[in-house]
């Protein structure tokens, strides 16, 4: 089942510049997004096939006109929450097995916060938000399979003193499943099947149990 792929890229590991426009009035922030075909601190590996095809996904996007936009920290959704979005992807490109990009904060609330966050002096980082499903090889290592597709090409996040606990932290263990052309969760899609599944006359009880079974997945 596909999950939720949250990659935590912190300013010394992916190199992450701050950059100014000459006129002082864009600030930009360009790095490795994304890193493939080696085992990350998540413990996974993103062979490099899927992140190219991820990558010329967001270039191609950028090419048409579109705006690939991106948030300040990691919604639990995996939709554009455009009431917390702090900057645009200006670059996505690979080299070797890495996705690289450029991102421009914007005049929003939340980028206005980055940029005040920066000229203070905090180290933010930057944080992949995926879709894709996992499958563990022969050496107990999770391989991202090829539905793996990038929400947006990265997040503004704070730089924790332990990325990996920090990661792991973000609701990452929710699965999801494809229905209706959208990802959904995957408990609520087995609560939908229970009750279809119901008579009608057993209906109300079966409710009643589906109810008490979410709740036991969320506690």
């Amino acid at each position: 089942m596909a999950r939720k792929l949250y990659e935590y890229m912190s300013p010394e590991a992916s190199g992450v510049q701050i950059m100014e426009s000459n006129d002082g009035k864009d600030l930009f922030m360009a790095g490795l997004f994304i890193q493939g075909d080696v085992k990350n601190q998540n413990g996974r590996v993103y062979p490099k096939d899927e992140i190219q095809k991820a990558v010329d996904s967001v270039k191609s996007r950028l090419q048409k006109g579109e705006t690939v936009m991106g948030e300040l920290d990691h919604p639990e959704e995996l939709q554009i929450n455009l009431d917390r979005v702090s900057h645009i992807i200006t670059d996505m490109h690979c080299e070797d097995s890495n996705g690289l990009g450029k991102l421009k904060i914007i005049e929003t609330p939340m980028g206005n916060i980055a940029r005040g966050l920066l000229d203070g002096g905090a180290n933010l980082g930057v944080s992949s938000r995926a879709l894709g499903s996992l499958q563990m090889n022969k050496e107990g290592i999770n391989v991202v399979q090829d539905d793996f597709m990038l929400s947006t090409a990265a997040d503004i996040v704070a730089d924790p003193s332990a990325p990996d606990a920090y990661v792991r932290g973000i609701m990452e263990n929710k699965e999801w499943v494809f229905v209706d052309g959208k990802f959904v969760e995957k408990h609520i899609e087995e609560v939908k099947s229970f009750i279809k599944k119901t008579s009608s006359r057993n209906l109300e009880e079966a409710k009643l149990l589906a109810f008490q079974r979410f709740l036991s997945k969320i506690r």
